[in-house]
């Protein structure tokens, strides 16, 4: 039996890098409450991002929480239903409805034709999501919801350090929420962070996730304690120094990928869009139906050689139990993303994923194209 392929393996930086700030952890006794670690993890990710406004955080799905609590929104959300669980999760236990709008072919994001038809008078904000770190059409959203007094947030999970056309994606919209869990591609185990555009809107953020607490004295809003640790701060300090070279390394085995898989009847990666530079977080091909098996049976075939495959995103979120009976979840509404979420397998992917290793992945697939 062949060693396992993991669909990810998080990337760890050399530990004796870590050390030294374990040790001042341990010199100071300061583990939270917006230490100096944390402090510096912001000021970094402020100019590496672009944004003048960020605050980190426990986790990426708080991070959305405190958002659409910080915001005071209410009554409908446009959302998409091709996304991880936590982007609907956050918005209905914001207690808002989520209105769901199909998706576009080419980057499987929310499709902004058909975000404008949704809008209606209950609706407080657009939530979209630069799925697998492609960019969401951003000057499109963003005129809608001006033009129809909504807010937008970005749920940009996936897209730490991406940029489009010289930009970085984090300044748009009036809020954008970032999860560095340790599968992402820049991590620090658990955490997560807030950019917001305006000072008043950061100012809220500030202090939703510490407890709604202004001062002393002073406690004007529910909160809840979101704070990120010195530690998770310290491991995303060093882990900065290697994003490039990590980045470097995905985009390696991103490039091998396409060049090995080209002209495989039926397996079409999804493109990287034009004037971005991507994370290459993840790996999406869409098995079609002219390829030899189907998706599912890929995938099944894939773990028999003890090689990890990941049907993501599925199944598409407005067909779970909690939300299929929306008005807005009819498979006739979202025909795009019914489709992809049928013919969608992420391949594994990683910056220490080993070329012998990766060439598994690749003659896996062309013997299942060949009928093997």
């Amino acid at each position: 039996m062949p060693d396992p392929i993991f669909i990810t393996r998080p990337y760890l930086p050399p530990l004796a890098e870590l050390m030294p700030l374990l040790e001042e952890i341990w010199e100071t006794r300061q583990l939270s409450n917006n230490g100096p670690f944390h402090q510096q993890l912001e000021a970094r990710l402020r100019e590496l991002l672009e944004v003048d406004h960020i605050a980190l955080v426990t986790n990426g799905m708080v991070a959305l929480e405190m958002v659409i609590d910080a915001a005071g929104l209410a009554g409908e959300i446009v959302t998409t239903p091709y996304s991880f669980v936590a982007t609907t999760h956050a918005v209905t236990r914001g207690r808002l409805k989520p209105v769901f709008v199909d998706v576009r072919p080419g980057d499987l994001n929310i499709d902004p034709a058909r975000i404008e038809a949704a809008i209606t008078p209950e609706t407080s904000a657009i939530v979209a999501v630069h799925c697998y770190g492609n960019p969401c059409a951003v000057e499109e959203i963003d005129e809608i919801a001006r033009r129809r007094g909504v807010r937008v947030i970005y749920d940009a999970a996936h897209a730490f350090g991406v940029t489009w056309r010289g930009r970085g994606v984090l300044g748009w919209g009036d809020f954008a929420t970032l999860s560095f869990h340790a599968t992402k591609a820049f991590n620090t185990f658990e955490g997560g962070a807030i950019a917001a555009r305006t000072a008043a809107d950061a100012e809220a953020i500030g202090r939703h996730r510490n407890f709604g607490i202004a001062s002393e004295v002073e406690i004007p809003a529910i909160g809840t304690n979101a704070k990120m640790s010195e530690f998770n701060a310290a491991v995303g300090l060093v882990q900065l120094d290697h994003f490039d070279a990590v980045r470097r390394a995905r985009a390696a085995v991103d490039r091998r990928y396409r060049e090995a898989l080209a002209g495989i009847p039926g397996i079409t990666p999804l493109a990287i869009p034009e004037d971005v530079v991507p994370n290459h977080a993840y790996f999406p091909v869409l098995v079609g139906p002219d390829f030899a098996i189907s998706r599912d049976v890929l995938h099944a075939r894939l773990a028999e050689q003890q090689i990890q495959s990941r049907r993501y995103f599925y199944p598409l979120l407005s067909n779970l139990a909690m939300y299929r009976d929306l008005p807005s979840a009819g498979p006739d509404n979202l025909p795009v993303a019914n489709r992809a979420a049928e013919q969608v397998l992420c391949l594994p992917i990683y910056p220490e994923l080993a070329a012998a290793d990766q060439d598994r992945v690749i003659e896996a697939i062309r013997a299942a194209a060949r009928g093997g």
